[in-house]
């Protein structure tokens, strides 16, 4: 299947910073994924469950809809624990393990590859409904998706260096 140059520019962005995400969580170990600064403002574990529920949101619910297979993806559970706006805890029990988290995120970054190349043509045109912040149409809502990650790669940089590991890049 020929891609168009705009969803290839979309798919190498979404991997590259995929990879840079992955380097990032490279050496952690269980506990660092629920360590918190004080004041107590987040940890690993949600800014990595973010992550997949935000991927899920940007690349597939606001690119189709729901689909059947958005049950396989995630649980309800797990939506409502790191959707935009929710205040992380610090009890590492009222968490999935950090396993689950990442097969999370790999599923659904695995679902979003399956699908990314179905969206191509004139529907990334489209304007989003509600719109989104950023961007107007789906093909903004697939780039922005990427600088989202990005982002969120920042806070696990910061929360690295504050529990005294060596700084990744």
């Amino acid at each position: 299947m020929n891609l168009s140059n705009r969803l290839e520019i979309a798919i190498k962005h979404l991997e590259g910073i995929r990879v840079y995400t992955r380097t990032m969580l490279n050496g952690l170990e269980p506990d660092d994924w629920f360590w918190t600064p004080t004041p107590a403002i987040t940890h690993i574990a949600w800014q990595v469950g973010h992550l997949a529920m935000a991927e899920y949101g940007l690349l597939l619910f606001r690119q189709r809809g729901r689909a059947d297979v958005d049950s396989e993806l995630m649980t309800g559970k797990f939506r409502k624990l790191f959707m935009k706006g929710t205040t992380p805890s610090n009890l590492a029990s009222d968490y999935p393990d950090p396993a689950e988290i990442i097969a999370t995120l790999d599923r659904v970054r695995t679902q979003s590859m399956l699908e990314l190349p179905t969206f191509d043509g004139p529907g990334l045109d489209e304007p989003l409904d509600p719109p989104h912040m950023g961007y107007a149409n789906r093909y903004g809502c697939l780039l922005f998706a990427g600088d989202h990650e990005m982002l969120h790669c920042g806070q696990i940089g910061l929360l690295r260096r504050l529990m005294g590991k060596a700084p990744v890049r």
